[in-house]
């Protein structure tokens, strides 16, 4: 009965028995070489660095431009505001062209005269 119980043993819950199976042997990396080992953290910092190094110079040329377009901005906001004071100031003497008073004194400006005045040249004043 014993031998039967544990064979019924073995057959119901499985062996008991201990694997005799060792585990794998763990191998060992081959011995490396100093000169020939190549570094790949530094080798990944680098390229990362070349590559970053690559973006920045691509923006160089967008920020040159920016730089340039922002001056030349200022620059054209202060011409054009210069040009809106002369512009008033036109619009002013258009304005002002109407009015009998200018007419007299442009007129007289250049040598007109009215019906029945006398125009005078006097020469030799400055001399």
């Amino acid at each position: 009965m014993a031998a039967r119980a544990h064979a019924g043993a073995g057959t119901a819950y499985g062996s008991r028995r201990r694997s005799t199976r060792r585990p794998a042997a763990r191998r060992r990396p081959a011995a490396r070489r100093g000169a020939s080992r190549v570094r790949w953290d530094r080798v990944g910092r680098i390229a990362l660095t070349l590559v970053l190094a690559a973006v920045l110079f691509s923006y160089l040329n967008p920020l040159l431009d920016f730089v340039h377009t922002y001056r030349a901005t200022g620059a054209a906001k202060a011409e054009l505001r210069s040009l809106q004071h002369e512009n008033t100031r036109l619009h002013a003497r258009v304005q002002s062209a109407d009015d009998p008073a200018v007419l007299e004194r442009e007129a007289r400006r250049q040598g007109m005269v009215l019906p029945g005045e006398r125009a005078y040249a006097v020469s030799g004043l400055r001399g």
